[in-house]
């Protein structure tokens, strides 16, 4: 493996660690504490969008700058099939963000001094959401692998962030258990967790 390639493995590693940690109940916890409530409140989703953003540049300037070594390239007529999934595929994760709120999504709506204190969070089960329980992991995992060319640091790269999408995944999970308790085990019972129709394949079979 180049050392370009190792460099990348080791920088999107620490990216996902630091990155899991800030988004953790425990650093909540400790943010809450040292600025009060009201102004975590207020800035702690637009501060970890900003970070997780400009934490990602690096990483993918190191994508496309270190030397490579091309795997595969889709031909045609193939290809313009991998950019329909992809488009869909964007087109799913706009739809995923304009569910949930763009501006609650982005961290702006919350800096808002009209904005609603205390609001208690919902819980989303419709649109995508009845489908599968991330459909924004979902997209990203689609769009991402439907790339119509592929190279070794895209390859690692790719399999770096699948891995973090499943283990972030895992994590958010617990919680939202915690957040919402029974209505979101009642909802993880009836929803797959990335892949749409799973639950009811497996129910099948059993």
């Amino acid at each position: 493996m180049m050392m370009g390639t190792i460099y990348l493995v080791i920088a999107s590693v620490i990216w996902g660690l630091v990155h899991s940690l800030l988004a953790s109940h425990k650093f909540k916890h400790v943010l809450r504490g040292s600025f009060g409530s009201m102004a975590f409140e207020r800035l702690y989703r637009l501060a970890y969008n900003l970070f997780a953003l400009a934490s990602l540049f690096p990483i993918m300037l190191m994508l496309v700058t270190f030397p490579d070594q091309p795997l595969y390239s889709i031909p045609a007529p193939w290809v313009y099939l991998t950019t329909i999934v992809q488009g869909l595929a964007a087109f799913a994760l706009i739809t995923g963000v304009m569910q949930t709120g763009p501006m609650e999504f982005a961290g702006l709506a919350q800096l808002s001094p009209y904005a609603i204190e205390e609001q208690p969070a919902r819980l989303v089960t419709d649109g995508l959401y009845a489908y599968v329980r991330h459909p924004l992991y979902t997209a990203g995992l689609i769009f991402i692998w439907f790339s119509p060319e592929m190279t070794l640091n895209r390859l690692v790269l790719w399999s770096i962030f699948s891995i973090y999408i499943l283990i972030g995944a895992y994590f958010e999970e617990r919680k939202l258990l915690v957040d919402f308790g029974s209505e979101y085990a009642r909802y993880r019972s009836m929803t797959p967790m990335l892949i749409p129709g799973l639950l009811k394949t497996a129910k099948r079979k059993l």
